[in-house]
């Protein structure tokens, strides 16, 4: 019999090589109908030797069920953000700062451009990819790794000697695909993107892998890392590495001598930036040698020796033709203006964001009126100031009502905008689903972005609550939906009706009501019900609620369509009363703690158990109510924060002492 072997590792090799010559080279040698008719012997292969599939072969980018979510992973070492320069004086302030602290030291830059995107890492292991994570707040983010082995230029196997390595990169949509992407939802009817980066963004958080590859997103890496550390003495000679190995590398680079090189490479891409397939929004600048840029250091938030050059903002001058209001996914009422179309650097613009109404007010704008806008990478472009009022200016007032679904309309204290207090606003309602369904609140397996899209589309979902009315045979008809799949969801969303009332609240979508302080309400009222009829004055004397959380939850059930969503769930079943299982006693009873780095033996939720079984509380943040911080390896800015407030800080060895278990 054949040994089909040799034959499929052949195929894999060439795709790998096509693979490699399209997506990082930009030089393809077949064309899309070859590549494809490549791919399908491929697949015709390995499904009569499904034996012989490997996780790196080309067939395995796209494949396995939607996600529930996105678990938070910590980085290797900090992903830190950069400190910026806005213009030529404040980049030779950073150059004079590099020179005082290299004390005389010889020293060059690496000039890159700023790609405007989302960081991810990507880590290898024996040269196969197997990890992706998004930069998250620096230290831990979310992975991603079945979404990003979808993108063709972030290679899945490299010949590199490393047992483990890791890579840093910008995940990007470029122009074309950016389009592409619009003129689609277009013709589904739904909203665009409003610009790549937020595209990508999105793209690579999708729950579900196949939206993902058809978003078509970029790669371009620009660090090399082996154990949390540069790989070489270089960091102009890490990007040729990895050119080496075979990922992409932007090749718009330049070594530079000094700064005047340095700005000359900033002027040189300011002026011919609408020429790239992408979006830059400025250079980023590095000392070469790495062990300078140890000597360099960092700061609390950034380091030494790198900064992100900034381009200046472009802008027009145009007309306001109209002000409406646009109800955003968590309930915001934004001003929007409409104008005179105008074209920005290539882009014709026809809206900016007014924010909310003291931005109005602070303009001194009204409808007719002259404006110069401004586009930098910004959800929308905004507008800057008024540059003439209009002969038959009109002023604008925002509405009492929500324009969509007319409910109640409310601004809290010391905040800027307006909210629709309706949970099912048709405004919010997706969100609202995929909020009440995601892991750590309902919990329900199966209910993805799309799935979520169709049901709200077709008007099948008009209320979370008609979760609980979904039957096997309504979702089975549903695109991408099976009986097998459907009944799956189903039975979730069956599941859910057990979930404590702490989960319950947080689903509510309650603003400032997550999951701790739900539980706090929880524990302090036993029942929806007295949570309902409680005062703001009754609420704040549950354990961390304060007036800003307590009036929220007033204004939350005041709103006769929000009271409606909870009968609705009462009548499908759901927990509305809680006995608290919390300790009333124990060796840190009142006291407050903080959890930051790896800790040598016990992960973190462990030792967050054993915390509040011994009576004490586990906070996110430190502040000067901390009682100790429990700090463990590559502990960050947490320990930072806790040395200068001082507050205690402990081992694990110590905390044990103080739980009596060690």
């Amino acid at each position: 019999m054949r040994n089909p072997g040799p034959e499929i590792e052949n195929l894999r090799q060439q795709l790998r090589r096509h693979e490699h010559l399209y997506y990082v080279l930009d030089t393809p040698e077949i064309s899309d109908a070859e590549y494809d008719a490549l791919i399908r012997q491929l697949q015709a292969l390995e499904a009569q030797h499904p034996e012989l599939i490997t996780p790196d072969s080309p067939t395995q980018r796209v494949g396995g069920k939607p996600r529930e979510g996105f678990v938070k992973v910590r980085h290797s070492a900090p992903l830190l953000s950069l400190d910026n320069a806005l213009n030529e004086d404040e980049l030779r302030d950073f150059d004079r700062r590099v020179r005082e602290l290299l004390a005389g030291e010889p020293y060059r830059y690496v000039a890159e451009l700023k790609l405007d995107g989302l960081s991810m890492a990507a880590h290898f292991e024996r040269g196969q990819f197997v990890q992706a994570i998004t930069r998250g707040d620096g230290e831990v983010g979310e992975e991603v790794t079945e979404n990003a082995r979808t993108i063709k230029s972030l290679p899945l196997r490299v010949p590199a000697d490393w047992p483990r390595f890791e890579v840093r990169g910008e995940t990007v949509m470029n122009r074309r695909a950016f389009e592409r992407l619009n003129a689609e939802r277009d013709e589904r009817g739904l909203s665009r993107f409003a610009n790549p980066r937020n595209a990508a963004a999105g793209s690579l958080r999708v729950l579900e892998p196949q939206i993902t590859a058809s978003r078509r997103l970029d790669y371009y890496t620009y660090f090399l890392l082996v154990e949390g550390q540069p790989a070489f003495d270089s960091h102009w000679e890490s990007l040729e590495e990895l050119v080496r190995l075979g990922f992409k590398v932007n090749a718009q680079r330049k070594l530079c001598a000094d700064v005047d090189e340095a700005l000359a490479f900033c002027a040189h891409w300011e002026a011919r930036r609408e020429e790239l397939p992408y979006e830059i929004d400025g250079v980023v600048l590095k000392v070469d040698s790495v062990p300078q840029q140890r000597k360099l250091a960092f700061t609390a938030k950034a380091p030494r020796w790198a900064i992100a050059y900034k381009y200046p903002a472009r802008q027009a001058v145009t007309t306001v033709e109209n002000i409406e209001v646009q109800v955003g996914r968590t309930g915001a009422l934004t001003p929007v203006a409409h104008l005179k179309p105008v074209e920005i650097s290539g882009v014709t613009v026809s809206r900016a964001t007014l924010h909310n109404e003291d931005e109005i007010e602070r303009l001194g704008l009204q409808i007719g009126d002259a404006v110069v806008i401004e586009r930098s990478g910004d959800v929308i472009p905004k507008v800057v100031r008024v540059k003439e009022q209009g002969g038959s200016r009109k002023p604008f007032h925002m509405p009492a009502a929500c324009p969509v679904c007319g409910s109640r309309v409310v601004r809290e204290e010391g905040e800027a905008a307006r909210r629709c207090v309706n949970a099912n606003c048709p405004a919010r309602l997706k969100e609202s689903v995929l909020h009440f369904s995601s892991r750590g609140v309902m919990n329900i397996d199966g209910l993805g972005e799309v799935l979520v899209d169709q049901l709200v589309d077709r008007k099948i979902v008009k209320s979370v609550a008609d979760l609980y009315d979904l039957t096997v045979e309504t979702l089975a008809n549903l695109e991408r939906m099976g009986e097998k799949s459907a009944t799956n969801v189903v039975d979730n969303i069956r599941k859910s009706q057990s979930n404590p009332l702490p989960r319950v609240l947080t689903a509510l979508g309650i603003r400032f009501v997550g999951e701790r302080t739900a539980v706090f309400l929880a524990e302090a009222f036993g029942s929806m019900e007295r949570i309902m009829e409680a005062t703001a004055e009754e609420l704040q004397e549950a354990e961390e609620v304060g007036p800003k959380v307590a009036e929220a939850v007033v204004d939350f059930f005041r709103e006769p369509h929000n009271r409606d969503l909870v009968d609705r769930l009462r009548q499908a079943g759901l927990q509305f009363t809680y006995r608290s299982t919390r300790p009333k006693a124990g060796p840190l009873k009142g006291r407050t703690v903080v959890l930051t780095g790896t800790l040598p033996t016990l992960s973190r939720e462990d030792a967050k158990k054993m915390i509040e079984a011994a009576g004490g509380k586990v906070a996110s943040s430190v502040s000067k109510k901390t009682s100790f911080v429990v700090a463990g390896a590559d502990a960050g800015s947490k320990l930072t924060k806790a040395q200068e407030l001082g507050v205690e800080v402990l081992t694990e060895d110590q905390l044990l002492d103080r739980l009596k278990l060690g």
